[in-house]
């Protein structure tokens, strides 16, 4: 697949986040990734269901809901509820991955697991031929704003690695300190999903969202 740029709404005036949503869609964007955050996996605490269904209704992009949540079993159903098309978990986060991922099937969204960056790739092998797709963390989750941590970007490219030698369909998301500056290394290292919220969201949101476009289609 092609390499898209997946807007972050941690980022974005929440006073007129309907507005921003809609411009992202006149430029063309389709995939919306949305942080929940409990204040336990991670220090932070962002947003719940009831945001995500409020959302739902005034649009039809794809949500990427990505849980930094403690054992985020307890939540697929409500969150599919919500309106959630993808759900990602934490490796770090479940202590039954199989169950969760099992959660996940069942409430018919598409499975996502993510790493954080001190996570090696070996420890979600196992799990690769169970999952529609993989976050690498490129910050440690938690905080927008971030800089990139640039080993990060050699597990996109094992896990690339992986998916071809064992014939896996998983696709290749990154999220965290996504920038203009390192935009093209991070979809060069077989990254198909970027995530982006400051470099979204800080300044016009049209005009950052067409100079990243055109980084990714000369960097693809």
């Amino acid at each position: 697949m092609n390499c898209q740029l997946v807007p972050s709404i941690l980022s974005a005036d929440f006073n007129c986040l309907g507005d921003q949503i809609r411009e992202l869609e006149q430029e063309g964007i389709q995939l919306l990734h949305i942080d929940v955050m409990d204040g336990m996996f991670v220090p932070s605490i962002t947003f719940g269901m009831p945001v995500i269904a409020s959302l739902r209704k005034n649009t039809s992009l794809f949500f990427d809901i990505h849980l930094m949540v403690q054992e985020p079993i307890r939540y697929i159903s409500d969150f599919k509820e919500a309106g959630a098309d993808s759900i990602t978990v934490h490796y770090e986060a479940c202590t039954d991955l199989d169950a969760t991922i099992a959660a996940m099937r069942e409430a018919d969204v598409k499975v996502a697991v993510s790493l954080c960056p001190e996570t090696p790739v070996t420890e979600i092998e196992p799990y690769l031929d169970k999952v529609d797709m993989v976050l690498v963390m490129s910050v440690r989750p938690g905080f927008g704003g971030q800089q990139l941590i640039p080993e990060t970007l050699e597990k996109v490219r094992q896990l690339k690695e992986i998916r071809d030698q064992r014939e896996l369909s998983y696709t290749l998301e990154i999220d965290g300190g996504v920038n203009r500056d390192n935009l093209a290394e991070i979809v060069k290292c077989g990254t198909e999903l970027v995530v982006a919220g400051t470099a979204v969201f800080r300044g016009e949101i049209g005009e950052n969202v067409r100079m990243l476009k055109e980084v990714i289609a000369h960097a693809s």
